[in-house]
């Protein structure tokens, strides 16, 4: 029975670093992701002012409840959208003038909805080029806080962004929320706070974060889920078996759920404590599924749905669209050139089953459709990746670990 350690959450390491910056106290966090995305979230910190002590396996943070130590800093945000939404926040309850940029590709993902809330909460933001996006300048004099409105419908992180800000400002946030995607992410926010001393309460559509700021801890970072579900799709497909340790019945993250789609389709799934295992059973039925609260791993399935036995339609996507690329459209057209019928709408697309050939995979830079049609190649030869090292953004050794899960397979 393969065994696939996965290495920690990009979502919980980015949170965790912010929390740990913010914290009274040196936080240590056991097992964060190292990759290019939360690196670049470190090395942001320490541009700021930030003490960040890295080891193997932990990494040490010295907390600054006052803001960033620098009065001034240039901050380079490389692709990571947590870095480029979570840290001009941070820098926002201190005091001193942070200008912060980010790669092509990241420069092109918006951020509109987050900087307007800052401003409505006094927050002396300037956007040097583009309206929404980097680079951008914070001259920051701390936050006051108060009553702020949201429209999150593009990215939790919005939320999630100012959600971490307010036991920074001096009264505290009440943020209403107009829409919202993606809300387990949201909740693994909420419970990080708890974890760091905060109590946030909802009433309807109304997040209230209480003044007072948070206090350091040790805090363990469980594997991701979402490349979790590569390994898990890569059992369904080959009729084989995968455990991943460390995901179970108590997982922070909603994209486990990911394996109740794979049970839907005919995998066995089992959820324990500390642990889950998916078995291929030979069958892949087709499905319709709203994947609004898993959409990271939209690819994912797009990836194994040519070999359902009926069409698999995947609703309520839309904004995969404004991810790394254009990852419904990315998904469509390299279905396509492995020749499956595909169908898109402005929030779906609809895989048909089909025979497949193959061929190289254009990736957009975008870490997710390599791993994605990485689980493809089990069950196609000759496929093949224009960039295969994006993959360095969440999981810089995946071809490794999955030629090696390919060999037990």
């Amino acid at each position: 029975m393969p065994v696939v350690d996965i290495p920690g959450s990009k979502s919980i390491t980015a949170r965790a670093l912010f929390l740990a910056a913010a914290a009274d106290g040196v936080t240590t966090l056991v097992r964060p992701l190292r990759s290019d995305d939360t690196e670049g979230f470190a090395e942001g910190l320490v541009s700021l002012g930030y003490r960040v002590g890295r080891t193997p396996d932990s990494w040490q943070v010295d907390g600054r409840p006052q803001g960033p130590a620098a009065a001034e800093a240039d901050v380079y945000c490389r692709d990571g959208a947590t870095t480029a939404r979570f840290l001009p926040t941070l820098a926002a309850a201190g005091h001193g003038t942070y200008r912060f940029d980010a790669s092509e590709q990241m420069r092109r993902r918006p951020l509109l909805p987050l900087t307007r809330a800052l401003r409505e909460l006094g927050v002396d933001l300037r956007h040097e080029e583009k309206e929404g996006h980097h680079p951008l300048t914070v001259t920051a004099k701390g936050v006051v806080g108060g009553e702020v409105t949201l429209d999150a419908g593009q990215s939790s992180q919005y939320l999630t962004a100012l959600l971490l800000l307010g036991p920074l400002t001096e009264q505290g946030l009440r943020v209403h929320v107009t829409d919202l995607v993606s809300v387990p992410y949201v909740e693994i926010t909420l419970a990080m706070m708890r974890a760091f001393g905060v109590e946030v309460t909802r009433d309807g559509n109304d997040f209230v974060v209480p003044a007072g700021g948070y206090t350091a801890t040790t805090y363990a970072i469980e594997p991701d889920a979402s490349t979790a579900g590569y390994f898990f799709a890569s059992a369904a497909v080959t009729g084989g078996e995968v455990t991943v340790p460390g995901l179970g019945e108590g997982a922070l993250q909603g994209d486990l759920g990911f394996v109740e789609v794979l049970r839907r389709m005919g995998a066995e799934v089992e959820i324990g404590a500390d642990r889950t295992t998916v078995r291929g059973t030979g069958e892949l039925r087709g499905l319709t599924v709203n994947m609004r609260d898993i959409s990271d791993t939209m690819p994912t399935l797009a990836a194994i749905a040519p070999f359902a036995s009926g069409p698999v339609r995947i609703e309520d996507v839309a904004n995969t669209r404004v991810k790394e690329c254009d990852r419904l459209e990315a998904c469509a057209e390299n279905l396509r050139r492995l020749g499956v019928r595909v169908e898109t709408g402005p929030d779906w697309i609809e895989i048909h089953p089909g025979a497949l050939s193959g061929t190289e995979i254009t990736s957009y830079g975008d870490h997710r459709i390599v791993m994605s049609f990485a689980v493809t190649g089990l069950r196609v030869p000759g496929i093949s990746f224009d960039d295969p090292g994006c993959v360095r953004k969440t999981f810089p050794g995946f071809h490794e670990e999955f030629g090696a899960l390919r060999a037990r397979l």
